[in-house]
Protein backbone atom coordinates (compact mmCIF):
# COMPACT_ATOMS: atom_id res chain seq x y z
CA UNK A 1 0.00 0.00 0.00
CA UNK A 2 3.02 2.34 0.92
CA UNK A 3 4.93 1.30 -2.02
CA UNK A 4 2.15 1.96 -4.51
CA UNK A 5 0.91 5.37 -3.11
CA UNK A 6 5.32 5.79 -3.62
CA UNK A 7 5.05 4.57 -7.09
CA UNK A 8 1.96 6.57 -7.94
CA UNK A 9 4.05 10.05 -6.36
CA UNK A 10 7.32 9.06 -8.21
CA UNK A 11 5.47 8.98 -11.43
CA UNK A 12 3.82 12.00 -11.30
CA UNK A 13 6.57 14.11 -10.39
CA UNK A 14 8.30 12.63 -13.31
CA UNK A 15 5.45 14.03 -15.96
CA UNK A 16 5.64 16.98 -13.91
CA UNK A 17 8.88 17.48 -14.32
CA UNK A 18 8.81 16.91 -17.98
CA UNK A 19 6.29 19.63 -18.69
CA UNK A 20 7.83 22.09 -16.50
CA UNK A 21 11.11 21.39 -18.25
CA UNK A 22 10.00 22.50 -21.88
CA UNK A 23 9.09 25.70 -20.59
CA UNK A 24 12.38 27.04 -20.09
CA UNK A 25 12.98 26.81 -23.53
CA UNK A 26 9.79 27.82 -24.93
CA UNK A 27 9.97 31.05 -22.61
CA UNK A 28 12.98 32.15 -23.54
CA UNK A 29 11.71 31.73 -27.53
CA UNK A 30 8.83 33.69 -26.32
CA UNK A 31 10.80 36.40 -24.22
CA UNK A 32 12.03 37.92 -28.05
CA UNK A 33 8.36 38.77 -28.17
CA UNK A 34 7.06 39.65 -24.93
CA UNK A 35 8.15 41.44 -21.84
CA UNK A 36 9.21 38.99 -18.63
CA UNK A 37 6.16 40.56 -16.48
CA UNK A 38 3.44 40.14 -19.13
CA UNK A 39 4.82 36.34 -20.28
CA UNK A 40 4.48 35.30 -16.58
CA UNK A 41 1.07 36.83 -16.14
CA UNK A 42 0.43 34.70 -19.48
CA UNK A 43 1.75 31.49 -17.93
CA UNK A 44 -0.43 31.55 -14.95
CA UNK A 45 -3.54 32.19 -16.30
CA UNK A 46 -3.26 29.53 -19.11
CA UNK A 47 -2.85 27.17 -16.08
CA UNK A 48 -5.73 28.94 -14.70
CA UNK A 49 -7.79 28.44 -17.99
CA UNK A 50 -6.60 24.60 -18.50
CA UNK A 51 -8.03 24.06 -15.07
CA UNK A 52 -11.47 25.66 -15.14
CA UNK A 53 -12.96 23.36 -16.36
CA UNK A 54 -11.81 20.47 -13.98
CA UNK A 55 -12.64 22.96 -10.96
CA UNK A 56 -16.04 23.11 -12.30
CA UNK A 57 -16.73 19.60 -13.20
CA UNK A 58 -15.63 18.78 -9.51
CA UNK A 59 -17.78 21.86 -8.36
CA UNK A 60 -20.67 20.01 -10.01
CA UNK A 61 -20.09 16.93 -8.27
CA UNK A 62 -20.11 18.07 -4.53
CA UNK A 63 -23.49 19.44 -5.33
CA UNK A 64 -24.63 16.56 -6.51
CA UNK A 65 -22.78 15.27 -3.47
CA UNK A 66 -24.81 17.29 -1.16
CA UNK A 67 -28.04 16.43 -2.87
CA UNK A 68 -27.41 12.71 -1.80
CA UNK A 69 -26.70 11.82 -5.57
CA UNK A 70 -23.63 9.66 -6.62
CA UNK A 71 -21.40 6.88 -4.86
CA UNK A 72 -19.43 9.93 -2.64
CA UNK A 73 -20.56 10.56 0.69
CA UNK A 74 -23.19 13.77 0.83
CA UNK A 75 -21.65 16.33 3.28
CA UNK A 76 -21.77 19.94 3.07
CA UNK A 77 -17.99 21.39 2.35
CA UNK A 78 -16.78 23.34 5.11
CA UNK A 79 -14.50 26.66 4.05
CA UNK A 80 -10.89 26.30 3.86
CA UNK A 81 -9.43 27.06 7.40
CA UNK A 82 -7.20 30.48 8.21
CA UNK A 83 -4.32 28.54 7.97
CA UNK A 84 -4.47 26.77 4.86
CA UNK A 85 -5.76 30.07 3.29
CA UNK A 86 -2.95 31.78 4.20
CA UNK A 87 -0.61 28.40 3.27
CA UNK A 88 -2.56 29.42 -0.25
CA UNK A 89 -1.89 33.19 -0.39
CA UNK A 90 2.03 32.80 0.17
CA UNK A 91 2.06 29.56 -2.28
CA UNK A 92 0.15 32.22 -4.75
CA UNK A 93 2.97 34.71 -3.89
CA UNK A 94 6.35 33.24 -3.80
CA UNK A 95 5.00 30.44 -6.18
CA UNK A 96 2.94 32.52 -9.02
CA UNK A 97 4.30 35.82 -8.49
CA UNK A 98 7.99 36.03 -7.34
CA UNK A 99 9.23 33.06 -8.70
CA UNK A 100 8.06 33.14 -12.27
CA UNK A 101 9.35 36.95 -12.92
CA UNK A 102 12.42 36.14 -11.04
CA UNK A 103 13.30 33.23 -13.54
CA UNK A 104 12.40 35.36 -16.64
CA UNK A 105 14.32 38.03 -15.90
CA UNK A 106 17.03 35.58 -15.57
CA UNK A 107 16.35 33.50 -18.18
CA UNK A 108 16.89 37.04 -20.18
CA UNK A 109 20.27 37.23 -19.24
CA UNK A 110 21.26 33.32 -19.77
CA UNK A 111 21.28 30.30 -22.20
CA UNK A 112 17.99 28.31 -21.89
CA UNK A 113 20.55 25.09 -21.10
CA UNK A 114 22.15 26.57 -18.54
CA UNK A 115 18.82 28.47 -16.54
CA UNK A 116 17.33 24.46 -16.95
CA UNK A 117 20.23 23.13 -15.42
CA UNK A 118 20.46 25.90 -12.57
CA UNK A 119 16.73 25.42 -11.60
CA UNK A 120 18.32 22.36 -10.23
CA UNK A 121 18.97 24.31 -6.72
CA UNK A 122 15.42 24.72 -5.93
CA UNK A 123 15.79 20.98 -4.36
CA UNK A 124 18.54 22.47 -2.40
CA UNK A 125 16.11 25.17 -1.51
CA UNK A 126 13.46 23.22 -0.82
CA UNK A 127 15.38 20.66 1.35
CA UNK A 128 16.66 23.33 3.54
CA UNK A 129 13.50 25.25 4.24
CA UNK A 130 11.40 22.07 4.80
CA UNK A 131 14.05 21.31 7.90
CA UNK A 132 13.78 24.54 9.18
CA UNK A 133 10.23 25.04 8.72
CA UNK A 134 8.09 22.12 7.79
CA UNK A 135 9.08 19.22 10.17
CA UNK A 136 10.58 16.89 7.31
CA UNK A 137 13.06 14.33 7.69
CA UNK A 138 15.71 13.31 5.40
CA UNK A 139 17.48 9.70 5.55
CA UNK A 140 20.87 8.81 4.22
CA UNK A 141 19.82 8.13 0.82
CA UNK A 142 18.03 11.55 0.46
CA UNK A 143 20.94 13.46 1.96
CA UNK A 144 23.24 11.83 -0.59
CA UNK A 145 21.12 12.84 -3.93
CA UNK A 146 20.47 15.97 -2.70
CA UNK A 147 24.25 16.24 -2.73
CA UNK A 148 24.14 14.62 -6.44
CA UNK A 149 21.73 17.35 -7.75
CA UNK A 150 23.99 20.43 -6.26
CA UNK A 151 27.35 19.17 -7.60
CA UNK A 152 25.50 18.21 -10.97
CA UNK A 153 23.86 21.94 -10.80
CA UNK A 154 27.27 23.55 -10.34
CA UNK A 155 28.90 21.77 -13.15
CA UNK A 156 25.94 22.67 -15.68
CA UNK A 157 25.92 26.81 -13.96
CA UNK A 158 29.17 26.88 -15.46
CA UNK A 159 29.48 24.59 -18.63
CA UNK A 160 29.69 28.22 -21.14
CA UNK A 161 31.69 29.93 -18.13
CA UNK A 162 30.23 31.84 -15.40
CA UNK A 163 26.43 33.29 -16.26
CA UNK A 164 26.15 36.76 -15.67
CA UNK A 165 25.86 37.44 -11.93
CA UNK A 166 22.56 39.29 -12.12
CA UNK A 167 21.00 36.54 -13.99
CA UNK A 168 22.65 33.55 -11.83
CA UNK A 169 21.25 35.87 -8.78
CA UNK A 170 17.82 36.09 -10.01
CA UNK A 171 17.02 31.92 -11.15
CA UNK A 172 18.59 31.31 -7.11
CA UNK A 173 15.68 33.66 -6.11
CA UNK A 174 13.17 32.15 -8.14
CA UNK A 175 14.79 28.75 -6.85
CA UNK A 176 13.93 30.07 -2.87
CA UNK A 177 10.62 31.22 -4.24
CA UNK A 178 9.37 27.98 -5.34
CA UNK A 179 10.87 26.24 -2.34
CA UNK A 180 8.76 28.32 -0.30
CA UNK A 181 5.87 27.26 -2.69
CA UNK A 182 6.86 23.34 -2.48
CA UNK A 183 6.59 23.23 0.89
CA UNK A 184 3.43 25.19 1.52
CA UNK A 185 1.43 23.04 -1.30
CA UNK A 186 2.43 20.33 0.15
CA UNK A 187 0.79 20.69 3.51
CA UNK A 188 -2.45 22.77 2.30
CA UNK A 189 -5.41 20.85 2.50
CA UNK A 190 -9.15 21.84 2.31
CA UNK A 191 -8.41 22.93 -1.43
CA UNK A 192 -7.77 19.49 -4.21
CA UNK A 193 -4.93 20.17 -6.19
CA UNK A 194 -6.79 21.35 -8.64
CA UNK A 195 -8.25 24.25 -6.78
CA UNK A 196 -5.01 25.70 -5.75
CA UNK A 197 -3.17 25.60 -8.89
CA UNK A 198 -6.48 27.54 -10.52
CA UNK A 199 -6.21 29.92 -7.58
CA UNK A 200 -2.67 30.45 -7.43
CA UNK A 201 -2.55 30.50 -11.73
CA UNK A 202 -5.85 33.09 -11.95
CA UNK A 203 -4.30 35.55 -8.95
CA UNK A 204 -0.71 35.42 -10.12
CA UNK A 205 -1.98 35.59 -13.85
CA UNK A 206 -3.74 39.27 -12.64
CA UNK A 207 -1.07 40.63 -10.68
CA UNK A 208 1.42 39.85 -13.25
CA UNK A 209 -0.12 40.71 -16.30
CA UNK A 210 -1.10 44.62 -14.61
CA UNK A 211 2.31 44.25 -13.26
CA UNK A 212 3.04 44.56 -16.86
CA UNK A 213 0.87 46.39 -18.44
CA UNK A 214 1.90 49.26 -16.19
CA UNK A 215 5.55 48.47 -16.78
CA UNK A 216 5.22 48.34 -20.87
CA UNK A 217 3.41 49.14 -23.81
CA UNK A 218 2.97 45.69 -25.10
CA UNK A 219 0.00 44.74 -27.43
CA UNK A 220 -1.75 41.61 -28.23
CA UNK A 221 0.21 39.29 -30.53
CA UNK A 222 0.03 35.37 -31.49
CA UNK A 223 2.63 35.14 -28.84
CA UNK A 224 0.11 35.62 -25.98
CA UNK A 225 -1.78 31.96 -27.56
CA UNK A 226 1.51 30.20 -27.62
CA UNK A 227 2.26 31.79 -24.06
CA UNK A 228 -1.00 30.86 -23.00
CA UNK A 229 -0.84 27.31 -24.17
CA UNK A 230 2.48 26.96 -22.70
CA UNK A 231 1.36 27.88 -19.12
CA UNK A 232 -1.88 25.53 -19.37
CA UNK A 233 0.96 22.65 -20.05
CA UNK A 234 3.95 23.32 -18.33
CA UNK A 235 2.03 25.62 -15.51
CA UNK A 236 -1.44 24.05 -14.66
CA UNK A 237 -0.89 20.76 -15.62
CA UNK A 238 2.43 20.43 -14.08
CA UNK A 239 1.87 21.79 -10.96
CA UNK A 240 -1.10 20.47 -10.25
CA UNK A 241 0.98 16.73 -10.90
CA UNK A 242 3.70 17.92 -8.63
CA UNK A 243 1.04 19.19 -5.63
CA UNK A 244 -0.31 15.58 -6.03
CA UNK A 245 3.36 14.06 -5.88
CA UNK A 246 4.23 16.46 -2.91
CA UNK A 247 0.62 15.13 -0.96
CA UNK A 248 2.06 11.54 -1.07
CA UNK A 249 5.67 11.44 -1.13
CA UNK A 250 6.25 14.70 0.74
CA UNK A 251 7.75 18.01 -0.44
CA UNK A 252 11.40 16.83 -0.64
CA UNK A 253 11.22 14.04 -2.09
CA UNK A 254 9.01 15.19 -5.10
CA UNK A 255 11.62 18.22 -5.11
CA UNK A 256 14.00 15.51 -5.64
CA UNK A 257 11.68 13.73 -8.70
CA UNK A 258 10.66 16.78 -10.13
CA UNK A 259 14.92 17.72 -10.37
CA UNK A 260 14.84 16.15 -13.37
CA UNK A 261 12.93 19.46 -15.35
CA UNK A 262 16.15 20.70 -16.53
CA UNK A 263 17.27 17.42 -17.58
CA UNK A 264 13.79 17.97 -20.15
CA UNK A 265 14.61 21.89 -20.41
CA UNK A 266 18.71 21.04 -21.71
CA UNK A 267 16.90 18.69 -24.49
CA UNK A 268 14.72 20.95 -25.49
CA UNK A 269 16.90 24.13 -26.05
CA UNK A 270 19.38 21.01 -27.84
CA UNK A 271 16.24 20.45 -30.04
CA UNK A 272 14.27 23.59 -29.98
CA UNK A 273 16.40 26.36 -30.10
CA UNK A 274 19.70 24.73 -31.76
CA UNK A 275 21.99 25.42 -28.49
CA UNK A 276 25.27 23.06 -28.53
CA UNK A 277 25.69 20.10 -26.55
CA UNK A 278 28.77 19.53 -24.26
CA UNK A 279 29.91 16.82 -22.42
CA UNK A 280 29.36 18.10 -18.94
CA UNK A 281 25.80 18.21 -19.72
CA UNK A 282 25.85 14.87 -20.68
CA UNK A 283 27.68 14.30 -16.97
CA UNK A 284 25.18 16.42 -14.97
CA UNK A 285 22.29 14.55 -16.39
CA UNK A 286 23.45 11.24 -15.84
CA UNK A 287 24.06 12.23 -12.08
CA UNK A 288 20.58 13.83 -11.87
CA UNK A 289 19.21 9.93 -13.16
CA UNK A 290 21.23 8.45 -10.33
CA UNK A 291 20.56 11.15 -7.64
CA UNK A 292 16.68 10.18 -8.48
CA UNK A 293 17.98 6.19 -8.38
CA UNK A 294 19.41 6.88 -4.74
CA UNK A 295 15.52 9.09 -3.72
CA UNK A 296 13.81 5.25 -4.46
CA UNK A 297 16.00 3.39 -2.25
CA UNK A 298 15.07 5.30 0.83
CA UNK A 299 13.06 3.40 3.58
CA UNK A 300 11.88 4.40 6.67
CA UNK A 301 9.32 2.61 9.13
CA UNK A 302 9.25 2.89 12.60
CA UNK A 303 5.63 2.83 15.00
CA UNK A 304 3.91 5.95 15.12
CA UNK A 305 0.90 8.00 16.26
CA UNK A 306 -1.71 9.66 13.89
CA UNK A 307 -3.54 12.62 16.54
CA UNK A 308 -7.60 12.70 15.43
CA UNK A 309 -7.62 15.29 13.21
CA UNK A 310 -10.35 16.61 10.60
CA UNK A 311 -9.12 18.49 6.85
CA UNK A 312 -9.84 17.35 2.91
CA UNK A 313 -7.79 16.13 0.51
CA UNK A 314 -7.45 13.69 -2.30
CA UNK A 315 -7.17 9.70 -0.89
CA UNK A 316 -8.22 6.07 -1.17
CA UNK A 317 -9.57 3.74 1.19
CA UNK A 318 -6.85 0.83 0.50
CA UNK A 319 -4.18 2.94 2.17
CA UNK A 320 -4.49 2.10 5.86
CA UNK A 321 -5.09 5.84 6.64
CA UNK A 322 -8.84 6.07 5.72
CA UNK A 323 -10.57 3.96 7.53
CA UNK A 324 -14.56 5.83 7.07
CA UNK A 325 -16.72 3.72 4.93
CA UNK A 326 -18.99 4.84 1.45
CA UNK A 327 -21.43 2.71 0.55
CA UNK A 328 -20.85 0.95 -3.24
CA UNK A 329 -17.42 3.17 -3.31
CA UNK A 330 -14.33 0.56 -4.47
CA UNK A 331 -11.41 1.36 -2.13
CA UNK A 332 -9.28 2.11 -4.95
CA UNK A 333 -11.47 4.88 -6.39
CA UNK A 334 -9.65 8.21 -5.42
CA UNK A 335 -11.59 10.87 -4.32
CA UNK A 336 -11.65 14.47 -2.25
CA UNK A 337 -14.18 15.00 0.26
CA UNK A 338 -13.85 16.54 3.79
CA UNK A 339 -13.00 13.20 6.50
CA UNK A 340 -12.34 12.96 10.06
CA UNK A 341 -9.55 10.60 11.28
CA UNK A 342 -9.86 9.39 14.47
CA UNK A 343 -6.27 8.74 16.65
CA UNK A 344 -4.42 5.64 14.90
CA UNK A 345 -1.33 3.86 16.14
CA UNK A 346 0.77 1.56 13.97
CA UNK A 347 4.04 0.59 12.01
CA UNK A 348 5.40 0.80 8.49
CA UNK A 349 7.24 2.01 6.08
CA UNK A 350 6.11 6.17 4.97
CA UNK A 351 7.07 9.29 3.67
CA UNK A 352 6.31 12.48 5.11
CA UNK A 353 3.02 13.26 3.47
CA UNK A 354 0.13 14.94 5.14
CA UNK A 355 -0.42 12.48 7.39
CA UNK A 356 3.48 11.49 8.31
CA UNK A 357 4.85 15.26 9.72
CA UNK A 358 5.21 13.65 12.99
CA UNK A 359 8.50 14.35 15.06
CA UNK A 360 11.37 12.13 15.53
Amino acid sequence: MAHTGRTRGLLLGLVSALLFGIATPASKQLLASLPATVLAGLLYLGAALALLPIVLRRKGERRREQDGGGGAPAQERKRPDRRNQLRLLGAVFFGGVAGPVLLLLGLERAQAASVSMLLSLETVATAVLALLFFREQMGRWTWIASAGVVVASGMLAFDRGVPSLIGALLVLAACVAWGLDNNLTAVIDGFTPSESTFWKGLIAGVVNLSLGFALHRTGLSGAWLWALLVGALSYGMSITLYIHSAQLIGAVRSQMVFATAPVFGVVGALAWLGEALVPLQLGAAALLAVALLLLSLERHEHEHVHEAVEHEHSHRHDEGHHLHQHEGLPASHRHSHRHRHERLIHSHQHWPDLHHRHQH
